[in-house]
């Protein structure tokens, strides 16, 4: 019997773990803006359900226009320095909110310029970021390090709304949008004081086009029967999901009834459902198998969220119940994310993560800008109860593609490239050593 080496958890390593405190602090700030901005915009500006949505809109529209730039732009260079800057970008412009509000300069117009610049940053920082963890830990604790930034995306949700709703309570949604660039700056502390040295970018063949080098870029993506069917499905989710995401935001308050603090309640608690996925991911996959986790994934984030159309009036029977339908989509859902992100980073050599990264992403995230304008355009001419049960209903389709898609199927995780995902869904022996990376 062979002996069964563990490898150790990426926390042991120390210069990942000055990113993953990093990451956690900023993404808490992050996740507090994402709760506070349409508040701003609801509150302070008394804004409608389509002005909501184009606010939402601003900040993910970049990823479609700067991405596949972005992409062949950070595999010719090192990511640490573009972390730093992007950071440091994007506490300048969230600060500039509070600072109109203070001012009386505060417009939808402002909020729509914010979302775009913060937005931008962020798409470059999130790229720059999958690409950039791969050189900080063994290809061998990749899991173990998403696992570790997902859960720091969950603790961000439970903190978040409901710091939030209380500093929206206390001091007005502008204000509160401080915090986060407070949490940026941190973040770029802790990145500065990381000893990594990252690999020397591989200089650009002769005659070789940036059109050229994004072209890789896509062909990495379309090219792969995983990323490919990986993407159709979660760009779908994607767009339903922030359609939904839009319309609940003002279908609670002005619907339901609920208070901003009851909203940042139901965010902040539900989020608990995120936080144990991914503490649990790796525990769950391996018992369950890669394609069996990513279908259950599937169906309890796609169909969770149907709850929230029994709920009424703004007593605890409805906080109870958004907040279940909320945690039940957020634990798969983050489950799903743990594995899919390693396995985009497994398949994809590290030349090319850049470039594959900022491909993928254009298509997953340029669908949240649509799903936003959907959901706000349903919401001002339906009305918020019909766009609610539109959208909640349109979040269903995802689950079709867990009966085609091979990648469904596939029982574990790859070790590398797979060209024929055919055979790899094939079980392994039983006598044959597990190989898998996570």
């Amino acid at each position: 019997m062979s002996e069964v080496v563990k490898t150790p958890g990426a926390l042991r390593d120390p210069e990942f773990l000055k990113f993953w405190i990093g990451e956690t602090v900023s993404l808490m700030g992050a996740e507090l803006t994402r709760f506070a901005l349409p508040l701003v915009a609801v509150l302070s500006l008394s804004a409608s359900a389509f002005e909501v949505g184009v606010v939402n809109a601003m900040r993910y529209g970049p990823i479609v226009v700067v991405s596949l730039f972005a992409g062949a732009w950070l595999d010719r260079r090192r990511r640490r320095p573009v972390l730093i800057a992007s950071n440091l970008g994007r506490a300048l412009f969230i600060a500039l909110v509070p600072i109109a509000a203070l001012s009386g300069f505060l417009s939808i117009w402002l909020l729509c310029v914010v979302a775009v610049a913060i937005g931008t940053l962020t798409v470059i920082f999130d790229v720059g970021s999958l690409s950039f963890v791969p050189n900080v830990v063994d290809r061998s604790q990749l899991a173990d390090a998403n696992g570790r930034l997902q859960t720091s995306f969950s603790l961000a949700m439970i903190a978040g709304p409901s710091l939030g709703g209380l500093l929206v309570g206390l001091l007005t949604a502008p204000v509160t949008l401080t915090v986060n660039a407070v949490s940026y700056l941190f973040s770029v502390v802790m990145i500065r004081s990381m000893r990594v040295t990252e690999p020397e970018p591989e200089p650009p063949a002769e005659n070789v086009t940036l059109r050229d080098r994004i072209a890789e870029g896509l062909r990495a993506v379309y090219g792969s029967a995983v990323l490919r069917n990986l993407l159709t499905q979660s760009a779908t989710f994607n767009l339903a999901q922030n359609a939904m995401f839009t319309v609940f935001v003002v279908y609670t308050v002005r619907t339901v009834g609920l208070s901003a603090k009851q909203l940042g309640l139901v965010l902040g608690i539900g989020a608990f459902g995120s936080l144990v996925g991914a503490l649990t991911a790796n525990r769950v996959t391996r018992s369950l198998g890669l394609g069996r986790t990513l279908r259950a994934a599937t169906f309890t984030a796609a169909l969770a969220p149907l709850l929230i159309l029994t709920a009424r009036g703004d007593g605890i029977a409805s906080v109870a119940v958004l907040t279940v339908a909320h945690a039940l989509a957020g634990y798969m859902l983050v489950i799903y994310n743990v594995n899919t992100v390693t396995l985009r980073q497994v398949v994809t050599p590290n030349r090319l993560l850049g470039r594959m990264n900022a491909s993928y992403r254009m298509v997953l995230f340029g669908t949240i800008p649509l799903g936003a304008l959907l959901g706000g355009a349903l919401g001002q001419y339906l009305g918020l109860r019909p766009a609610m049960v539109i959208t909640v209903v349109l979040l269903t389709t995802p689950i079709v593609w867990t009966f085609f898609s091979p990648v469904f199927r596939l029982p574990e995780m790859p070790t590398g490239p797979v060209d024929d995902i055919a055979a790899f869904t094939e079980p392994r022996p039983e006598t044959e050593p597990d190989t898998a990376s996570a």
